[in-house]
């Protein structure tokens, strides 16, 4: 009789399923500490600190009851409306109510959205050629009002920024056009601060931003006016 015989086939399989359960043990536990090493000398990266917005450059009237035929100035640091109109609004939200529209004149803007994320909601953007002037930006605020800023190329010099500022927020100033007011600078300074008119294939006209725009304006819907002048961003 076989030697094998007197063991019984069930402790035989028991046995073998016990050697693979140990050896799968080890080799799981030996996973785990490749693991635990792996995370101990691969720390996660620091996360980068969010940059702040530079602020809005403005200079704004106040306190009046006269006006002339602007607001203010704004000097932004591009041509881009995405990157410019949230620091903008940022400031003339909690002064003026929450700005839910402008227009431009597309002369001097390369791109004009239909849309702008600004913080907390969205400014529609509409352009036209013949009822605004190329070097101003207007602004309306729903049910509050309406507000005209002279826009000074971004590529302006520091001290001829600073003079159009000035009188674009000057309580006793001529009423000038932003246009006027940019020629009679360059005038009584000899120094240029307008950019070139924009190449016409570059702009991004899009269906039916000028009418919307225009029906949306209110003619003489205007605040009080504005004598001193706040100065923001400089």
């Amino acid at each position: 009789m076989d030697s094998t015989e007197g063991i019984s086939h069930t402790g035989f399989h028991a046995g073998s399923f016990s050697e693979n359960d140990e050896t799968r043990a080890a080799a799981d536990a030996a996973r785990r500490r490749v693991r635990i090493m792996s995370a101990t000398l691969l720390p996660p990266l620091p996360q980068p600190e969010p940059v702040a917005a530079p602020a809005a450059r403005l200079a704004l009237k106040t306190d009046g009851t006269s006006r002339g035929l602007l607001d203010g100035a704004w000097w932004p640091r591009s041509r881009d409306l995405l990157s410019e109109l949230p620091a903008l609004t940022d400031v003339l939200d909690p002064l003026w109510g929450r700005i839910t529209r402008i227009a431009v004149n597309p002369e001097h803007w390369p791109v004009i959205p239909r849309k702008v994320p600004v913080d907390g909601h969205i400014v529609k953007v509409g352009w036209f050629t013949t009822e605004i002037d190329p070097h101003k930006l207007l602004l309306l605020s729903y049910g509050t009002g309406r507000w005209d800023l002279l826009v000074i190329p971004p590529e302006t010099g520091a001290e001829s920024a600073a003079r159009l500022m000035a009188a674009a927020s000057d309580y006793d100033g001529p009423p000038l056009t932003a246009s006027a007011l940019i020629a009679a600078d360059e005038a009584r300074h000899g120094v240029s601060v307008t950019d070139g008119p924009m190449d016409p294939d570059a702009a991004w006209e899009y269906e039916g931003g000028a009418s919307a725009v225009s029906a949306a304006v209110p003619e003489q819907t205007r605040p009080p006016g504005r004598t001193s002048r706040l100065i923001v961003g400089m």
